[in-house]
C-alpha cells in the first residue's frame, strides 16, 4: 500500500518518515556484491534507526548542498523544456521500502534530478543512458511508486540540460525486489538481536563464555 508524505525533503518529518527502511537512493548499497562493507554499513545504520526509533544523523557535503540549491533551477528548466505539470512530494512509502522522487508526473511518471559538474555532465551527454550509479535508484523508484517511466535529468548552469526517459525493466526490478526482501529479513533479525542484548538469556550466555575463556587461559 502506497503512503505519500507531504513534507519538505531533508526536513525532520522527512527523516522520520524514512527511518529504519531501505530507500531507493541506497538500493545500490543493498545490491553491493557479496556482504561487503558498504552493504553492512547501510544495514547497521538502519538497525540503529529501528532500535532507537530515531533517524541517524545526516551527513552532508559540498556536492549535496550544491545539489539541493540547484534543484529548483533544474526543475524549472525541465518544465520549460517539456511543459509537464509536476506534483511535488516529500516521501513515498510502499510497505517496508520507500523513495523520495523529485516530482511525480501525471499518473505514470517520475522525475529524478541530479546535478553534475560540467566535465561529468559532458561525459554523461556523450555516453547517453542513465549512469550506472543511478540505475538502482531509478528502477527502484519505479518499483516503489508503481509507475511506468522516469525522466532522468542531469543539470548544471549554462550546460545543456540532459534528459533521458527510461521505462520499467521488469527483470531488473524482480531481482532488486528479491535482494531488498532478503536485506529486510536480515535487517529485522539483526535489529531484534541487538534489542535483546543484555537480557537474561544473553547475560547468561556471556557469563558462560567468559568463564570458559578464563578456564582455558
Amino acid at each position: 500500500m502506497i503512503e505519500v508524505y507531504d513534507c519538505a525533503q531533508n526536513s525532520p518529518e522527512w527523516y522520520a518518515a524514512r527511518a529504519g527502511i531501505p530507500t531507493a537512493s541506497s538500493f545500490k548499497d543493498v545490491l553491493a556484491k557479496g556482504e561487503g562493507k558498504t552493504r553492512r554499513a547501510y544495514l547497521l545504520k538502519l538497525v540503529g534507526e529501528r532500535v532507537t526509533g530515531m533517524p541517524a544523523e545526516s551527513i552532508t557535503n559540498e556536492d549535496m548542498e550544491r545539489g539541493h540549491a540547484m534543484e529548483p533551477d533544474a526543475r524549472d528548466a525541465y518544465v520549460t523544456r517539456t511543459e509537464h505539470e509536476l506534483t511535488r512530494v516529500g516521501f513515498i512509502r510502499n510497505g517496508n521500502v520507500g523513495c523520495s522522487p523529485d516530482a511525480l508526473i501525471g499518473a505514470d511518471g517520475i522525475l529524478e534530478i541530479k546535478t553534475k559538474k560540467p566535465h561529468i555532465l559532458a561525459d554523461v551527454i556523450l555516453k547517453g543512458g542513465i549512469p550506472s550509479e543511478h540505475v538502482a535508484q531509478c528502477q527502484g523508484a519505479l518499483w516503489v511508486c508503481e509507475r511506468e517511466w522516469i525522466d532522468f535529468v542531469a543539470y548544471w548552469p549554462r550546460m545543456p540540460l540532459y534528459l533521458r526517459r527510461v521505462y520499467r525493466d521488469e527483470k531488473y526490478i524482480k531481482n532488486l525486489a528479491a535482494e531488498v526482501a532478503r536485506f529486510n529479513v536480515e535487517l529485522a533479525q539483526t535489529a531484534e538481536h541487538v534489542r535483546r542484548y543484555g537480557g537474561p538469556s544473553t547475560l547468561a550466555a556471556d557469563l558462560k563464555a567468559s568463564a570458559e575463556l578464563g578456564a582455558s587461559s
